[in-house]
């Protein structure tokens, strides 16, 4: 009994590292977010790039991908909660299929279409193209084996597509973090985009590969 209850709060110890970070950083990035819905021309990004902004389907483009970007990494969360697909499965189902319209429809091709005018080298803008692909190609891939009833294939490939949707909140922790390294903006910025896109990308595949080798032997033992 003692055993099982302290297993019991050492999961839930280990659960609550990752999640609590995630979630207060999301909700942080949809709160900055939200400033650019005033429309202002002010924002560092926007001056940056403020002949873009000239043309009208690129300002489309930009705003309609933020929000989509925000309403992504926010109803993500609740995919992944235990307790609501246990209790309140509709809640699951249905943001969970608004999440596969957003990304496929809205989020990833307009990310895509944003990728040809990113900053930086064209690395990096390849980086933001492969970036929009696989987002858009794991959710596929997940709404296609929910609809096969294959719900471990399922769970896998949403948990690639959120990795994809969850490179803007990491992109942040790392941007800021090495800003107290003293790097300069572009140097900080490229940097904080490969960390981000290929550890999540990594941090993601071995998460997966422990989880099936535990599934796989509860079978064999």
């Amino acid at each position: 009994m003692f055993s099982s209850t302290q297993q019991f709060f050492k999961s839930y110890f280990v659960q609550s590292l990752f999640w609590i970070p995630i979630i207060f950083f999301s909700g942080l990035l949809v709160f900055n977010t939200l400033p650019y819905f005033t429309f202002s021309k002010e924002y560092r990004f926007i001056q940056e790039r403020i002949l873009l902004f000239q043309l009208p389907f690129y300002s489309f483009c930009f705003y309609t991908h933020i929000a989509a970007g925000s309403f992504c990494i926010v109803s993500a969360l609740l995919q992944f909660s235990s307790t609501i697909l246990k209790s309140r499965k509709k809640i699951h189902v249905w943001s969970g299929r608004i999440y596969v319209l957003v990304v496929l429809l809205i989020g990833a091709p307009t990310g895509m279409f944003m990728a040809f005018f990113a900053k930086g080298s064209n690395m990096e803008r390849g980086l933001f193209m492969v970036m929009a692909l696989i987002w858009f190609y794991s959710t596929a891939r997940g709404l296609q084996t929910v609809l096969e009833k294959n719900i471990l294939a399922h769970k896998q490939w949403m948990m690639r597509s959120y990795a994809m949707a969850m490179t803007a909140v990491t992109f942040r922790i790392y941007h800021i973090l090495f800003y107290y390294f003293g790097w300069s903006h572009l140097e900080n910025y490229e940097i904080s985009l490969w960390i981000s896109v290929v550890g999540n990308i990594v941090f993601t595949e071995v998460i997966l590969f422990f989880r099936d080798k535990k599934y796989i032997q509860s079978f064999t033992s």
